[in-house]
């Protein structure tokens, strides 16, 4: 992998990708639970922990309806997914007041998710291409939540697994120069 970050970081930050390329094999619920249990930990304003995830093991009869959110595109290799996932989070706290960060909150618990997944050597990719308004009605997601992405959890897969037209893409990604993403006092502020 050729990955570089520009300051030393874990390398635990820099393993972490989302591959495609899944074998098939089950993935067992204490495994997806390791996971869970890692999002859980993850922190919140005022500790409202607003995430919660919706699941289903392949195999399962939760399995096939959350496949159907998927768009066609990643309907292909999703096809080979241990466990889907939508995630949602809860927009209201326990008082009734506004749960501003909300999505934000979920986003840790999300990475906390991912950077577990990546630990057990599984396949953890996240997505937004699936039906958002379907997912909250067969879901039956409260009014009070919001639909916030879908996970496919895997084993890891040769690159032979993929449909060919998605081989191309099946390695790490690059990162945006740190010059662009932080800023010194005023948004844009060249230091």
């Amino acid at each position: 992998m050729s990955r570089q970050p520009e300051y030393p970081v874990e390398d635990l930050f820099i393993r972490r990708w989302s591959p495609r390329a899944m074998s098939g094999a089950p993935v067992a619920r204490d495994e997806l639970f390791r996971l869970f249990e890692a999002a859980r930990w993850a922190p919140s304003s005022g500790n409202n922990q607003p995430w919660r995830f919706v699941y289903g093991l392949a195999g399962t009869p939760h399995f096939e309806p959350l496949f159907n959110l998927l768009v066609d595109g990643n309907k292909p290799w999703c096809g080979r997914a241990g466990a889907l996932l939508v995630v949602v989070s809860r927009k209201v706290r326990d008082n009734g007041q506004p749960a501003r960060t909300h999505s934000f909150d979920t986003g840790a618990a999300w990475m906390s998710f991912a950077l577990q997944g990546s630990l057990q050597g599984l396949v953890v990719h996240g997505m937004e291409g699936f039906d958002y308004d379907r997912a909250r009605s067969e879901l039956a997601v409260p009014d009070d939540h919001n639909v916030e992405m879908m996970i496919a959890v895997g084993h890891p897969g040769a690159l032979a697994d993929l449909p060919e037209k998605y081989r191309p893409r099946e390695a790490p990604s690059s990162r945006q120069p740190m010059a662009g993403l932080s800023f010194a006092g005023r948004f844009g502020a060249k230091e």
